[in-house]
């Protein structure tokens, strides 16, 4: 069965603009600009006055899923180039303690379980890395774009990942423990 039409409007904050054409959006914002492309929906967005207007004819069931998900992504864009995303990493280690750098643009994990390889993971665009030095063991990884910043730590993780073990016995690696935004929005 389709669904005849369907729209969403997405509000805009203040201090930012939206300009779309032919289906890729550009959010300009106090920290940046991101720019997506959502050629792959056969959808119409249209910038209206003080937000977008994404409609969907003739959809299905699965396009009327990915209507709510395009709103997502650019909801995500809006908030990223106002208050950004940060992500914030934990070490876990029963004995060998891992050591973790930035060196250029990768991130260089050390001893993790007691192995001499060097694990080196690349950081996405944009993504800023933050050694804190008053909480031993964690990193933060913070940026404009949630996808590059989730990637980043989704990788950093999978690199941490213990094979040919029992990882209910072996819990070590580097785990997400917080997500969250750059500046707390004022309420």
């Amino acid at each position: 069965m389709r669904t005849i039409y369907s729209t969403r409007d997405i509000s805009l904050s203040e201090g930012v603009t939206v300009e779309c054409t032919s289906r890729v959006v550009t959010v300009t914002g106090p920290r940046g600009v991101l720019t997506r492309d959502f050629k792959h929906m056969s959808c119409d967005i249209q910038a209206v006055e003080g937000g977008l207007k994404v409609d969907v004819w003739f959809g299905t069931r699965k396009v009327m899923a990915a209507l709510r998900t395009v709103c997502s992504h650019i909801e995500n864009m809006i908030t990223g180039v106002t208050i950004g995303f940060k992500y914030k990493m934990r070490f876990c280690y029963s004995h060998f303690p891992i050591n973790v750098a930035l060196v250029g643009d990768t991130v260089e994990i050390r001893n993790f379980l007691g192995e001499r390889r060097v694990r080196k993971v690349p950081m996405g665009e944009g993504v800023e890395f933050v050694r804190n030095s008053e909480i031993k063991d964690q990193i933060e990884l913070s940026g404009t774009d949630i996808t590059k910043v989730s990637m980043t730590c989704a990788r950093i993780s999978q690199a941490c990942t213990v094979k040919h073990k029992d990882i209910r016995k072996f819990l070590d690696g580097i785990y997400v423990s917080e997500k969250g935004n750059i500046t707390i929005p004022e309420l």
